[in-house]
């Protein structure tokens, strides 16, 4: 008991969590984005790979930080257009398009990481955003900027999705679509911009962790954090501020089962609770699918005219 009370007492703990959590924040709301209209983007680990790769490839080759973070959402938004092109444009499956993205984005950046660096072993490194310091504020000032980025773009997606004629032409489409072209709306321009505006989202998710959380580029540095951003939508009901807390919450765990592989004096094995976050995740889409209001268009292809 005394050591889970230094765990949860340090402030290095929940400094942990919050860094944690910043890239599935950022992941998390471009799926909800584009689920919202009805897509499911099952592309976000291999966009997310992608954007790791352009934003640290930016600033590595002298482009400041901030442009490297613009370079990731630019790629994000890239295969974002083209998985948008597979299944709004074509209607193809929604599932296979996603994965295939996937397979591609990675596929490409690792080449692309060879191809840069033909002859290193060591991954070259980039000097990162600075934690904000001048901040003043206990946990969020030892964050970086991309933190604070993160947690203000909960609010701001909330109030654009409800209380604006852009999120309300994103949810009709996501909820019915014939209705949203009984009023003059384009059902393929709305869904084909919420893809691109989440998977630049998503790419800037992954430009965290090489521009904010690591100073290089390595392989499986993503480590399925985009298959977590896609529970934890289920997990949040489709609404940004569940989507932080379930965020937050597996970051804790996460970082709680680090500290007790750190500290090794814990009685139960340190790979409970490497498991959990990933059980609990499995246990949210069991729970709280089946009473989960889900978009009701989400993954039916629409094809204009169709009733």
């Amino acid at each position: 008991m005394s050591e889970w009370i230094d765990i949860l007492t340090n402030p290095a703990f929940w400094i942990a969590v919050l860094r944690i959590a910043t890239p599935l924040i950022l992941g998390t709301l471009g799926v909800l984005w584009c689920e919202r209209a009805g897509v499911l983007n099952l592309g976000i680990e291999g966009i997310m790979v992608a954007g790791a790769l352009a934003g640290w490839l930016a600033v590595y080759l002298g482009l400041p930080l901030w442009s490297g973070v613009a370079v990731a959402a630019l790629t994000g938004a890239v295969f974002g257009l083209l998985h948008a092109a597979l299944t709004v444009g074509l209607a193809l499956s929604q599932h296979v398009a996603g994965l295939g993205i996937t397979l591609l984005a990675t596929a490409l950046s690792y080449f692309a990481y060879r191809v840069s660096f033909p002859k290193v072993n060591t991954p070259p490194t980039i000097t990162p955003f600075a934690p904000m310091e001048w901040l003043g504020i206990p946990v969020l000032s030892a964050q970086t900027p991309l933190t604070l980025l993160a947690l203000l773009a909960v609010p701001v997606f909330a109030w654009v999705l409800y209380r604006t004629p852009a999120g309300l032409a994103v949810r009709m489409v996501g909820e019915n679509p014939q209705a949203a072209e009984g009023q003059g709306l384009s059902v393929a321009a709305v869904r084909t911009s919420a893809i691109v505006l989440g998977s630049a989202l998503m790419g800037v998710a992954g430009s965290f962790l090489t521009l904010s959380a690591f100073n290089a580029f390595f392989f499986n540095m993503v480590n399925g954090r985009g298959w977590i951003c896609v529970a934890l939508v289920v997990f949040a009901s489709w609404r940004p501020g569940k989507a932080l807390l379930g965020a937050l919450l597996f970051a804790f765990f996460d970082a709680l089962q680090l500290r007790l592989q750190q500290s090794g004096g814990s009685v139960v094995p340190y790979q409970i609770y490497l498991m959990l976050p990933y059980a609990l995740s499995i246990l949210a889409l069991v729970l709280v699918a089946r009473r989960a209001a889900y978009p009701q268009a989400l993954m039916k292809p629409y094809r204009k005219g169709e009733r």
